[in-house]
Protein backbone atom coordinates (compact mmCIF):
# COMPACT_ATOMS: atom_id res chain seq x y z
CA UNK A 1 0.00 0.00 0.00
CA UNK A 2 1.31 3.35 -1.46
CA UNK A 3 0.93 7.17 0.78
CA UNK A 4 -2.70 8.10 0.75
CA UNK A 5 -4.13 10.48 -2.22
CA UNK A 6 -6.83 12.78 -1.84
CA UNK A 7 -8.57 15.61 -4.04
CA UNK A 8 -8.39 18.98 -2.46
CA UNK A 9 -8.94 21.19 -5.42
CA UNK A 10 -11.26 20.85 -8.14
CA UNK A 11 -11.78 23.29 -11.91
CA UNK A 12 -13.77 22.38 -15.20
CA UNK A 13 -15.08 24.13 -18.02
CA UNK A 14 -17.80 22.47 -19.78
CA UNK A 15 -20.65 23.00 -22.27
CA UNK A 16 -22.46 23.12 -19.29
CA UNK A 17 -20.94 25.69 -16.99
CA UNK A 18 -17.66 27.68 -16.88
CA UNK A 19 -17.25 26.39 -13.06
CA UNK A 20 -17.57 23.16 -11.09
CA UNK A 21 -20.56 24.65 -9.17
CA UNK A 22 -22.36 25.98 -12.57
CA UNK A 23 -21.34 22.38 -14.35
CA UNK A 24 -22.85 20.50 -11.05
CA UNK A 25 -25.68 22.83 -10.86
CA UNK A 26 -26.48 21.81 -14.43
CA UNK A 27 -25.68 17.59 -14.10
CA UNK A 28 -28.49 17.90 -11.08
CA UNK A 29 -31.22 19.71 -13.70
CA UNK A 30 -30.57 17.77 -16.37
CA UNK A 31 -29.27 20.24 -18.68
CA UNK A 32 -27.53 19.23 -21.78
CA UNK A 33 -25.22 21.18 -23.73
CA UNK A 34 -26.01 19.98 -27.35
CA UNK A 35 -26.64 23.13 -30.21
CA UNK A 36 -26.05 23.10 -34.11
CA UNK A 37 -22.20 24.23 -34.53
CA UNK A 38 -21.37 27.72 -34.61
CA UNK A 39 -17.50 27.39 -34.40
CA UNK A 40 -17.74 27.12 -38.29
CA UNK A 41 -20.70 26.50 -41.12
CA UNK A 42 -21.51 22.92 -41.23
CA UNK A 43 -24.59 22.94 -42.95
CA UNK A 44 -23.05 20.42 -45.76
CA UNK A 45 -21.70 18.64 -42.43
CA UNK A 46 -23.41 15.04 -41.93
CA UNK A 47 -23.55 15.97 -38.04
CA UNK A 48 -24.01 19.64 -37.30
CA UNK A 49 -24.80 18.93 -33.32
CA UNK A 50 -22.17 19.50 -30.93
CA UNK A 51 -21.54 20.31 -27.53
CA UNK A 52 -19.79 23.83 -27.77
CA UNK A 53 -18.46 25.81 -24.59
CA UNK A 54 -20.43 28.77 -24.10
CA UNK A 55 -19.10 32.46 -23.63
CA UNK A 56 -15.38 31.29 -22.31
CA UNK A 57 -13.08 34.41 -22.66
CA UNK A 58 -9.50 33.64 -21.98
CA UNK A 59 -7.99 36.96 -20.71
CA UNK A 60 -10.71 36.20 -17.67
CA UNK A 61 -8.65 33.94 -16.31
CA UNK A 62 -5.23 34.54 -17.18
CA UNK A 63 -2.84 37.52 -18.53
CA UNK A 64 -4.08 38.38 -22.57
CA UNK A 65 -0.58 38.35 -23.73
CA UNK A 66 -0.53 34.71 -22.22
CA UNK A 67 -3.48 33.75 -23.69
CA UNK A 68 -2.53 34.75 -27.23
CA UNK A 69 0.06 32.56 -26.91
CA UNK A 70 -1.94 29.72 -26.30
CA UNK A 71 -4.47 27.84 -28.26
CA UNK A 72 -8.12 27.03 -26.61
CA UNK A 73 -7.33 23.82 -25.06
CA UNK A 74 -4.60 25.54 -23.50
CA UNK A 75 -6.76 27.97 -21.94
CA UNK A 76 -9.54 25.84 -20.89
CA UNK A 77 -6.65 23.60 -19.35
CA UNK A 78 -5.53 26.64 -17.37
CA UNK A 79 -8.71 28.23 -16.33
CA UNK A 80 -9.32 25.06 -14.88
CA UNK A 81 -5.97 24.69 -13.18
CA UNK A 82 -6.54 28.34 -11.79
CA UNK A 83 -9.96 27.51 -10.42
CA UNK A 84 -9.15 24.02 -9.00
CA UNK A 85 -5.96 25.44 -6.93
CA UNK A 86 -7.85 28.21 -5.89
CA UNK A 87 -10.14 25.87 -4.62
CA UNK A 88 -7.69 24.20 -3.16
CA UNK A 89 -6.38 26.82 -1.11
CA UNK A 90 -2.54 25.78 -2.39
CA UNK A 91 -0.17 28.72 -2.21
CA UNK A 92 2.73 27.53 -4.00
CA UNK A 93 4.87 30.46 -2.53
CA UNK A 94 4.75 28.25 0.80
CA UNK A 95 5.06 24.76 -1.24
CA UNK A 96 8.44 22.94 -2.63
CA UNK A 97 7.72 23.93 -6.33
CA UNK A 98 9.83 20.26 -7.18
CA UNK A 99 7.35 18.20 -5.21
CA UNK A 100 4.66 19.66 -7.44
CA UNK A 101 3.48 18.42 -10.73
CA UNK A 102 1.16 18.49 -13.63
CA UNK A 103 -0.31 15.62 -15.43
CA UNK A 104 -2.73 16.80 -17.76
CA UNK A 105 -3.72 15.39 -21.07
CA UNK A 106 -5.20 15.96 -24.56
CA UNK A 107 -6.38 13.67 -27.28
CA UNK A 108 -5.57 16.27 -29.79
CA UNK A 109 -3.83 19.11 -29.47
CA UNK A 110 -5.02 22.28 -31.19
CA UNK A 111 -6.26 21.04 -34.75
CA UNK A 112 -7.34 24.65 -35.45
CA UNK A 113 -3.61 25.90 -35.32
CA UNK A 114 -3.04 22.84 -37.52
CA UNK A 115 -6.18 24.32 -40.02
CA UNK A 116 -4.81 27.85 -40.17
CA UNK A 117 -1.62 27.37 -40.64
CA UNK A 118 -1.98 24.47 -43.45
CA UNK A 119 -4.51 27.01 -45.34
CA UNK A 120 -1.67 29.85 -44.97
CA UNK A 121 0.94 27.19 -46.27
CA UNK A 122 -1.16 26.42 -49.69
CA UNK A 123 -2.14 30.33 -50.09
CA UNK A 124 0.64 32.15 -49.24
CA UNK A 125 3.70 29.80 -49.22
CA UNK A 126 6.28 28.39 -45.83
CA UNK A 127 7.66 31.59 -45.28
CA UNK A 128 4.38 32.81 -43.47
CA UNK A 129 3.66 29.83 -41.27
CA UNK A 130 3.68 31.15 -37.52
CA UNK A 131 6.64 30.84 -35.66
CA UNK A 132 4.42 29.78 -32.98
CA UNK A 133 2.57 27.56 -34.99
CA UNK A 134 4.67 24.19 -33.32
CA UNK A 135 3.95 25.27 -29.55
CA UNK A 136 0.55 26.64 -30.27
CA UNK A 137 -0.67 23.35 -31.57
CA UNK A 138 1.29 19.90 -30.06
CA UNK A 139 -0.97 18.51 -27.14
CA UNK A 140 1.71 18.71 -24.61
CA UNK A 141 1.14 22.15 -23.72
CA UNK A 142 -1.78 22.04 -21.93
CA UNK A 143 0.66 20.50 -19.08
CA UNK A 144 3.69 23.54 -20.16
CA UNK A 145 1.05 25.86 -19.85
CA UNK A 146 -0.32 25.14 -16.67
CA UNK A 147 3.00 24.36 -15.00
CA UNK A 148 4.33 27.74 -16.47
CA UNK A 149 1.42 29.94 -14.90
CA UNK A 150 1.24 28.37 -12.18
CA UNK A 151 5.24 27.91 -11.46
CA UNK A 152 4.85 24.26 -10.75
CA UNK A 153 8.53 22.49 -11.29
CA UNK A 154 7.83 18.72 -10.91
CA UNK A 155 7.12 15.90 -12.70
CA UNK A 156 4.84 17.40 -15.76
CA UNK A 157 3.70 14.48 -18.19
CA UNK A 158 0.64 15.04 -20.82
CA UNK A 159 -0.43 11.28 -21.15
CA UNK A 160 -2.16 11.02 -24.54
CA UNK A 161 -4.64 7.61 -24.91
CA UNK A 162 -7.12 9.04 -27.09
CA UNK A 163 -10.90 8.67 -25.52
CA UNK A 164 -8.73 7.11 -22.30
CA UNK A 165 -6.95 10.45 -21.71
CA UNK A 166 -8.84 12.49 -18.61
CA UNK A 167 -8.53 9.18 -16.47
CA UNK A 168 -4.73 8.07 -17.43
CA UNK A 169 -3.90 11.52 -16.82
CA UNK A 170 -5.21 11.49 -13.22
CA UNK A 171 -4.65 7.79 -12.57
CA UNK A 172 -0.17 8.58 -13.52
CA UNK A 173 -0.87 11.14 -11.31
CA UNK A 174 -2.24 9.09 -8.71
CA UNK A 175 0.91 6.93 -9.25
CA UNK A 176 3.30 9.52 -8.82
CA UNK A 177 2.36 10.73 -5.55
CA UNK A 178 1.85 7.19 -4.08
CA UNK A 179 5.07 6.40 -5.40
CA UNK A 180 6.36 9.43 -3.70
CA UNK A 181 7.52 11.26 -7.00
CA UNK A 182 5.33 14.22 -5.91
CA UNK A 183 3.39 15.34 -2.86
CA UNK A 184 1.00 17.17 -5.01
CA UNK A 185 -0.18 17.06 -8.43
CA UNK A 186 -2.20 19.32 -10.65
CA UNK A 187 -4.42 16.39 -13.04
CA UNK A 188 -6.87 16.17 -15.47
CA UNK A 189 -7.49 16.58 -19.15
CA UNK A 190 -8.40 19.00 -22.17
CA UNK A 191 -9.62 19.45 -25.33
CA UNK A 192 -11.18 21.30 -28.02
CA UNK A 193 -11.78 19.88 -31.12
CA UNK A 194 -15.02 21.26 -33.07
CA UNK A 195 -13.20 21.96 -36.20
CA UNK A 196 -14.16 21.40 -39.42
CA UNK A 197 -11.27 18.76 -39.99
CA UNK A 198 -12.30 17.29 -36.31
CA UNK A 199 -15.82 16.44 -37.29
CA UNK A 200 -14.96 15.59 -40.77
CA UNK A 201 -12.77 13.16 -39.60
CA UNK A 202 -15.05 11.40 -36.60
CA UNK A 203 -17.99 11.48 -39.55
CA UNK A 204 -15.70 9.55 -42.04
CA UNK A 205 -14.96 7.39 -39.12
CA UNK A 206 -18.93 7.18 -38.34
CA UNK A 207 -18.42 7.89 -34.90
CA UNK A 208 -20.65 10.76 -34.73
CA UNK A 209 -24.24 10.68 -34.57
CA UNK A 210 -26.24 12.07 -37.63
CA UNK A 211 -29.43 13.34 -35.49
CA UNK A 212 -30.26 16.81 -35.87
CA UNK A 213 -32.41 16.61 -32.67
CA UNK A 214 -30.72 18.19 -29.39
CA UNK A 215 -32.79 15.92 -27.29
CA UNK A 216 -31.88 12.76 -29.00
CA UNK A 217 -28.21 13.19 -29.99
CA UNK A 218 -26.44 11.62 -27.63
CA UNK A 219 -28.31 9.03 -25.09
CA UNK A 220 -25.72 6.29 -23.87
CA UNK A 221 -27.44 2.79 -23.64
CA UNK A 222 -30.42 3.69 -25.89
CA UNK A 223 -31.56 1.23 -28.42
CA UNK A 224 -31.70 4.84 -30.67
CA UNK A 225 -28.32 5.68 -30.03
CA UNK A 226 -26.81 6.50 -33.73
CA UNK A 227 -23.39 7.74 -32.51
CA UNK A 228 -21.60 10.30 -29.86
CA UNK A 229 -21.80 13.96 -30.01
CA UNK A 230 -18.25 15.82 -29.73
CA UNK A 231 -18.14 18.04 -26.50
CA UNK A 232 -15.40 20.54 -25.24
CA UNK A 233 -13.75 21.68 -22.43
CA UNK A 234 -11.06 20.59 -19.36
CA UNK A 235 -11.36 19.50 -15.98
CA UNK A 236 -8.68 19.46 -13.71
CA UNK A 237 -8.09 18.59 -10.03
CA UNK A 238 -5.87 18.89 -7.12
CA UNK A 239 -4.24 15.57 -5.89
CA UNK A 240 -2.40 15.32 -2.45
CA UNK A 241 -0.58 13.35 -0.20
CA UNK A 242 -2.72 13.02 2.75
CA UNK A 243 -0.20 14.46 5.56
CA UNK A 244 0.50 16.97 3.23
CA UNK A 245 -3.02 18.01 2.61
CA UNK A 246 -3.81 17.67 6.42
CA UNK A 247 -0.89 19.59 7.87
CA UNK A 248 -1.79 23.02 5.36
CA UNK A 249 -5.56 22.07 6.93
CA UNK A 250 -7.05 21.47 3.29
CA UNK A 251 -10.42 20.62 2.41
CA UNK A 252 -10.36 17.02 1.51
CA UNK A 253 -12.95 15.68 -0.92
CA UNK A 254 -12.79 12.52 -1.79
CA UNK A 255 -9.95 9.39 -1.67
CA UNK A 256 -8.77 7.91 -5.10
CA UNK A 257 -8.99 4.41 -3.72
CA UNK A 258 -8.06 2.39 -6.88
CA UNK A 259 -6.37 2.48 -10.57
CA UNK A 260 -6.39 -0.26 -13.34
CA UNK A 261 -5.15 -0.17 -16.76
CA UNK A 262 -5.20 -2.72 -19.97
CA UNK A 263 -5.60 -3.18 -23.65
CA UNK A 264 -7.77 -4.89 -25.56
CA UNK A 265 -4.99 -5.76 -28.51
CA UNK A 266 -7.92 -6.13 -31.28
CA UNK A 267 -8.80 -3.14 -33.05
CA UNK A 268 -7.95 0.92 -34.03
CA UNK A 269 -11.57 1.91 -32.82
CA UNK A 270 -13.68 -1.05 -31.62
CA UNK A 271 -13.34 -1.73 -28.04
CA UNK A 272 -12.83 -5.92 -28.29
CA UNK A 273 -16.61 -7.54 -28.28
CA UNK A 274 -16.39 -9.93 -25.27
CA UNK A 275 -15.65 -6.41 -23.07
CA UNK A 276 -12.43 -8.75 -21.53
CA UNK A 277 -10.03 -5.80 -21.66
CA UNK A 278 -12.41 -3.31 -19.70
CA UNK A 279 -13.09 -5.38 -17.57
CA UNK A 280 -9.98 -6.77 -16.43
CA UNK A 281 -9.21 -3.04 -16.31
CA UNK A 282 -12.17 -2.57 -13.50
CA UNK A 283 -10.96 -5.76 -12.00
CA UNK A 284 -7.03 -4.26 -11.50
CA UNK A 285 -8.31 -1.04 -10.01
CA UNK A 286 -10.78 -3.33 -7.71
CA UNK A 287 -8.02 -5.26 -6.48
CA UNK A 288 -5.93 -1.93 -6.49
CA UNK A 289 -8.50 -0.39 -4.27
CA UNK A 290 -8.94 -3.57 -1.89
CA UNK A 291 -12.66 -3.69 -2.72
CA UNK A 292 -15.09 -6.63 -3.14
CA UNK A 293 -17.15 -6.42 -6.71
CA UNK A 294 -20.45 -6.42 -4.36
CA UNK A 295 -18.89 -2.99 -2.63
CA UNK A 296 -19.49 -1.26 -5.73
CA UNK A 297 -22.70 -0.13 -6.22
CA UNK A 298 -21.98 3.23 -8.69
CA UNK A 299 -20.33 3.53 -12.14
CA UNK A 300 -19.71 6.69 -14.08
CA UNK A 301 -19.56 4.57 -17.53
CA UNK A 302 -17.61 5.92 -20.85
CA UNK A 303 -21.11 5.62 -22.10
CA UNK A 304 -20.35 7.38 -25.01
CA UNK A 305 -23.60 6.40 -27.20
CA UNK A 306 -21.92 4.20 -29.81
CA UNK A 307 -23.33 1.26 -31.16
CA UNK A 308 -20.08 -0.88 -29.94
CA UNK A 309 -18.92 0.69 -26.88
CA UNK A 310 -22.22 1.10 -25.01
CA UNK A 311 -23.15 -2.80 -25.64
CA UNK A 312 -19.62 -4.35 -24.98
CA UNK A 313 -19.06 -1.94 -21.95
CA UNK A 314 -22.08 -3.60 -20.85
CA UNK A 315 -20.44 -6.65 -21.75
CA UNK A 316 -17.73 -5.86 -19.66
CA UNK A 317 -19.03 -4.74 -16.77
CA UNK A 318 -21.44 -8.37 -16.80
CA UNK A 319 -17.83 -9.72 -16.94
CA UNK A 320 -16.21 -7.88 -14.07
CA UNK A 321 -19.26 -8.08 -11.37
CA UNK A 322 -20.88 -10.94 -12.53
CA UNK A 323 -24.37 -10.98 -11.08
CA UNK A 324 -24.16 -8.24 -8.98
CA UNK A 325 -23.80 -6.04 -12.69
CA UNK A 326 -27.58 -5.59 -11.92
CA UNK A 327 -27.59 -4.35 -8.76
CA UNK A 328 -25.09 -1.23 -9.66
CA UNK A 329 -26.25 1.87 -10.85
CA UNK A 330 -24.86 2.97 -14.10
CA UNK A 331 -24.97 6.45 -15.90
CA UNK A 332 -23.30 8.50 -18.49
CA UNK A 333 -22.35 12.13 -18.01
CA UNK A 334 -21.70 12.39 -21.97
CA UNK A 335 -25.55 12.37 -21.65
CA UNK A 336 -25.69 16.13 -21.25
CA UNK A 337 -21.77 17.66 -22.57
CA UNK A 338 -21.04 14.99 -25.11
CA UNK A 339 -18.01 13.29 -25.27
CA UNK A 340 -15.09 15.58 -24.19
CA UNK A 341 -12.03 13.04 -25.41
CA UNK A 342 -9.34 13.76 -24.19
CA UNK A 343 -11.51 15.75 -21.09
CA UNK A 344 -13.93 13.21 -21.12
CA UNK A 345 -12.36 11.27 -17.89
CA UNK A 346 -11.53 14.38 -15.87
CA UNK A 347 -15.06 15.62 -16.12
CA UNK A 348 -16.32 12.79 -15.54
CA UNK A 349 -13.86 12.13 -12.32
CA UNK A 350 -15.27 15.43 -11.27
CA UNK A 351 -18.92 14.28 -11.74
CA UNK A 352 -17.95 10.61 -9.45
CA UNK A 353 -16.48 13.36 -6.25
CA UNK A 354 -19.17 15.80 -6.09
CA UNK A 355 -21.65 12.57 -6.50
CA UNK A 356 -19.78 10.92 -3.69
CA UNK A 357 -19.94 13.96 -1.09
CA UNK A 358 -23.30 14.65 -2.02
CA UNK A 359 -24.96 11.46 -2.21
CA UNK A 360 -26.74 11.86 -5.32
CA UNK A 361 -26.59 9.76 -8.84
CA UNK A 362 -27.38 12.10 -12.06
CA UNK A 363 -30.06 10.19 -14.19
CA UNK A 364 -28.89 9.37 -18.05
CA UNK A 365 -30.58 12.30 -19.80
CA UNK A 366 -32.15 11.06 -22.92
CA UNK A 367 -32.29 7.77 -21.79
CA UNK A 368 -36.00 6.24 -23.09
CA UNK A 369 -35.67 3.38 -24.81
CA UNK A 370 -33.89 0.28 -23.30
CA UNK A 371 -32.06 -1.83 -25.82
CA UNK A 372 -32.72 -5.80 -25.20
CA UNK A 373 -28.94 -6.28 -25.28
CA UNK A 374 -28.00 -3.42 -22.90
CA UNK A 375 -29.88 -4.43 -20.19
CA UNK A 376 -28.51 -3.12 -17.12
CA UNK A 377 -29.65 0.20 -14.77
CA UNK A 378 -28.54 3.26 -16.74
CA UNK A 379 -30.22 5.64 -14.26
CA UNK A 380 -33.40 6.66 -15.59
CA UNK A 381 -33.91 8.75 -13.08
CA UNK A 382 -31.96 10.29 -10.82
CA UNK A 383 -31.18 8.59 -7.71
CA UNK A 384 -30.20 9.55 -3.58
CA UNK A 385 -28.13 7.04 -1.94
CA UNK A 386 -25.05 6.58 0.19
CA UNK A 387 -22.00 6.25 -1.39
CA UNK A 388 -18.73 4.96 -0.25
CA UNK A 389 -16.88 4.04 -3.90
CA UNK A 390 -17.83 5.42 -7.35
CA UNK A 391 -16.32 3.83 -10.22
CA UNK A 392 -15.27 5.57 -13.35
CA UNK A 393 -14.43 3.62 -17.04
CA UNK A 394 -12.74 5.55 -19.77
CA UNK A 395 -12.43 3.63 -23.12
CA UNK A 396 -9.66 4.96 -26.18
CA UNK A 397 -9.07 4.33 -29.76
CA UNK A 398 -6.02 2.32 -29.85
CA UNK A 399 -7.63 -0.10 -27.44
CA UNK A 400 -6.58 1.86 -24.20
CA UNK A 401 -8.75 0.72 -21.03
CA UNK A 402 -8.78 2.74 -17.87
CA UNK A 403 -10.67 2.70 -14.68
CA UNK A 404 -10.31 4.75 -11.12
CA UNK A 405 -12.33 4.15 -8.22
CA UNK A 406 -12.99 7.10 -6.04
CA UNK A 407 -13.90 6.68 -2.25
CA UNK A 408 -15.50 8.73 0.27
CA UNK A 409 -12.81 10.09 2.31
CA UNK A 410 -12.65 8.19 5.80
CA UNK A 411 -10.32 8.60 8.77
CA UNK A 412 -8.31 5.81 9.45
Amino acid sequence: MGRRVVVTGMGAITPIGLSVGEFWSGVKEGKIGFGTITRFDASEYKCQIAAEVKGFEGKNYMDFKAAKRMELFSQYAVAAAKEALEDAGLDMEKEDAYRAGVSVGSGIGSLQAMEREHAKLLEKGPSRINPLMVPLMICNMAAGNVSIQFGLKGKNINVVTACATGTNSIGEAFRSIQYGEADVMIAGGTESSVTPVGIAGFTALTALTSSKDINRCSIPFDKERSGFVMGEGAAVVVLEELDHAKKRGAKIYAEVAGYGCTADAYHITSPAEDGEGAAKAMEFAMADAGVEPEEITYINAHGTSTHHNDLFETRAIKKAFGAHAGSIKINSTKSMVGHLLGAAGAVEFVTCVKELEEGYIHRTVGYQIPDEECDLDYCKEAAEMELKYALSNSLGFGGHNATIIVKKYEEQ
